[in-house]
């Protein structure tokens, strides 16, 4: 049980749990494709992984384009000649009530969290059918779990995400692993993205209040990662004990 020398893509990868996640990866042996928008702040993170001895690439990353998903999976087969696993963790959250009408948080929500993801799988998916292997993780949401007001339609997207990667789990035969991870309350910048002030100014106290770090999920993603490659863990929820 060991993901050293995997090639692993992760979206978000500039903060949070994707950038978690990366470190983690990286310390354990794999090499790690850093995706996200802001290539400053991967650059940065690229070469504290080196420093630490680890192997990083990077491509600024906006899920939201297909080019931009297809252009970050070519970087790994390019640096590394493959790409074993893709992690689709890019996620935004700008939740509010229904009747706030915050119609372009909504679709912003399902561009990056819905759109996002599925660009993700359809640009690994010719690579994982060319090396008759690969793995997909889609990070999903507890808020898909349990439904809340002003999550509606962040919990939406999350769901149709899960629903997505269970049609695909089906299809994905031998060769194919596929895997959703359902975090909780994580210490993240989760509530910025959040417009409507009140709604995120009590995410963030609930935040402080009981988050765990992203550091834990990282973990869940190795696990599933880690297993044998005729072992695949299909869902894993990652939250806080003190969570509802």
């Amino acid at each position: 049980m060991t993901i050293e020398g995997k090639v692993v893509a992760i979206t978000g990868a500039s903060s949070g749990i994707g950038r978690a996640t990366a470190k983690l990866l990286a310390e354990r042996g794999a090499l790690v494709v850093l995706g996200a928008r802001r290539e400053p702040v991967l650059e940065a993170l690229a070469e504290e992984i080196a420093a630490a001895g680890g192997r990083a690439a990077f491509k600024a990353t906006d899920v939201r384009r297909r080019g931009d998903l297809e252009a970050l999976v070519s970087t790994a087969t390019e640096r590394f000649d493959r790409l074993d696993v893709i992690i689709n963790n890019a996620g935004i959250g700008p939740i509010s009530r229904f009747d706030a009408l915050r119609v372009e948080d909504w679709d912003a929500m399902i561009d990056v969290n819905l759109r996002g993801t599925l660009y993700g799988i359809a640009a690994a998916l010719p690579v994982f059918a060319r090396q008759k292997h690969g793995h997909v993780i889609n990070v999903v949401s507890t808020a898909g779990i349990k439904i809340v007001p002003t999550m509606g339609v962040y919990a939406a997207t999350k769901n149709a995400v899960r629903t997505a990667t269970e049609a695909l789990r089906q299809e994905a035969g031998a060769n194919l692993r596929v895997t959703e991870i359902s975090p909780g309350m994580i210490s993240t910048n989760f509530a910025d993205s959040i417009t409507e002030p009140s709604t995120r100014q009590s995410i963030a106290e609930r935040l402080g209040d009981i988050a765990i770090s992203p550091e834990a999920v990282a973990r869940g993603i190795l696990y599933a990662i880690e297993q044998p490659s005729d072992v695949e863990v299909g869902s894993i929820v990652i939250r806080p004990t003190a969570q509802d």
